[in-house]
């Protein structure tokens, strides 16, 4: 009869080091193959005392310490520097509900896939999370969290009740804090801090506690069915005035129907608009829309969107008959690792918030980027996210995330196989958006039509003068007039830095 592993035992499964045949599984988990994650140690946590062991261990060793939980960050922050140690959180995967506390805790390794099929199979209910199957809680929350009903329900951050959070002391220990929305609650900063202030930046969060605050049920009741509709445009027939009337068309239907009361917040949609590759078989451009089959003129409501978009465009047009909530939004045949395009795993992304349409301006440079790219590039793109609706009900300052009133968020991406194209591609993509945004030194600086970025889509070139010539700071890109508050909320709980990257809370000085 096999014995339960020793407290001493279960240390020593923990630590996964060089030499580990373990250790070469843990260094390929990531998402994005430009970047390599070969630290001192792997330290795979499975509970919150393992998380504060791992730190003081770390700690002791005088190591960097990252955390990681989906490996999905667009930059380095996990591996930027080399040795140290990285505590992986992928084995803390569990979705409960706390009767002490009245909500549903969510630990920090869950995927959304595990997320939406335990909230919904279990009690009926969800978050407005994203469309990432394989992307974790962990930084998803934290980050602010945005997918296909924030539109209806807000950002993921507007329903989280509480967290625990390992920091480390002034002393150099590490403890677990919880912290509430509660504005009475001694440590309420640090759960301002986590809605949307982004991941390791004050500590390593282990569990989220979600609940909807004022609400009669604990968290939103997901649609009952899906109405699908698509439209699709081949290059070929894409000339540069019928890309001017789709992508104004569009921006100019989001900009009226945003409003946190509109009818409209039942249906959202994501625009991709590929790059035209030269391959055979290329994507052409595509919109998806997606409408609750329950609110009230689902078809027409779905029927008049599509045709405003189209306009005189000529898309090819599909209409798809309601499908369950769940199916949709984990449908089967891209489940979990399915949904990983392997040979696409070196990209590099960039974002934007807009509050008003792109300007003609704007537009031409996207045509003139996305029609004629690179040979090397094979997948590559701007894609246009439906937002606004009651993500704009809240304050700017009521949560870390400050991005209150935009109507579509636009994320650049480019992704290849090849490690010899790394910087021809990341170059494409760089002037790509500079060319798009050069009216505001090649980056989104919040005004009548931009409202900066989004620190879940990081980006280290809004730091660089290089690619940032506008004059204004990274941090105020992400975070605006937040930004010196948490400063404060690092300086209190992170008083030794030692959670830090490229892009991560600077200590006031």
């Amino acid at each position: 009869m096999t014995k339960d592993p020793t407290p001493h035992a279960e240390d020593s499964f923990r630590a996964v080091r060089p030499g580990d045949p373990r250790y070469a599984d843990l260094a390929l988990r990531r998402r994005n193959e430009r970047f390599e994650h070969y630290p001192r140690c792997f330290q795979v946590a499975r509970g919150t005392e393992h998380v504060i062991a791992a730190v003081d261990e770390a700690m002791r060793s005088g190591d960097r310490i990252a955390v990681r939980s989906g490996g999905h960050s667009m930059e380095n922050s996990v591996g930027e520097v080399a040795g140290g140690t990285i505590v992986d959180m992928s084995a803390m995967n569990s979705v409960s509900y706390d009767p002490a506390r009245g909500a549903f805790a969510i630990e920090s390794g869950a995927t959304l896939a595990d997320v939406y099929r335990q909230l919904y199979l279990n009690w009926g209910v969800t978050i407005p999370g994203g469309w990432g199957h394989t992307v974790c809680a962990g930084g998803h929350i934290q980050g602010g969290g945005y997918g296909g009903l924030s539109r209806r329900h807000g950002s993921t951050v507007d329903h989280l009740q509480g967290l625990e959070v390992v920091v480390v002391d002034e002393r150099g220990r590490a403890v677990a804090v919880e912290a509430t929305r509660d504005p009475d609650d001694p440590n309420h900063d640090l759960w301002w801090a986590h809605t949307g202030g982004g991941g390791a930046n004050f500590g390593i969060v282990t569990r989220y506690w979600m609940r909807t605050p004022g609400a009669p049920g604990l968290l939103p009741k997901p649609p009952t069915g899906i109405i699908s509709g698509v439209l699709a445009w081949p290059w070929e027939t894409m000339t540069r005035e019928t890309f001017q009337s789709l992508v104004h068309n569009h921006g100019q239907w989001h900009w009226k129907n945003s409003e946190p009361d509109s009818p409209y917040t039942a249906l959202s949609s994501l625009l991709m608009l590929p790059a035209r590759a030269k391959r055979s078989g290329a994507l052409g451009l595509t919109l998806v829309a997606l409408v609750d089959s329950g609110a009230p003129d689902a078809e027409s409501m779905l029927d008049e969107y599509l045709d405003h978009i189209n306009g005189d465009t000529g898309a090819v047009r599909f209409v798809n008959p309601a499908k369950p909530w769940l199916y949709t939004m984990v449908p089967p045949v891209v489940d979990g690792e399915m949904q990983r395009i392997p040979e696409y795993d070196r990209y590099k992304g960039k974002a934007g918030y807009l509050r008003r349409p792109f300007t003609a301006a704007q537009v031409d440079a996207l045509y003139d980027y996305l029609s004629d790219p690179p040979a090397e590039i094979d997948l590559a793109g701007v894609w246009l996210n439906s937002y606004g609706g009651q993500v704009n009900a809240v304050e700017p300052t009521a949560t870390a995330m400050a991005q209150r009133d935009s109507i579509l968020k636009a994320v650049y991406t480019a992704a290849w196989p090849d490690p010899r194209h790394d910087s021809k591609n990341i170059d494409w993509l760089r002037r790509f958006y500079r060319d798009v945004y050069a009216d505001t030194g090649g980056v989104p600086v919040p005004n009548e039509n931009n409202d900066g970025s989004y620190i879940n889509y990081p980006d280290v070139d809004l730091a660089d003068p290089a690619w940032n010539t506008s004059g204004v700071p990274w941090h105020y890109l992400y975070y605006k007039e937040n930004y010196p508050r948490l400063q404060q909320v690092k300086q209190r709980w992170d008083p030794l830095n030692v959670f830090r990257h490229t892009l991560s809370i600077k200590p006031p000085e």
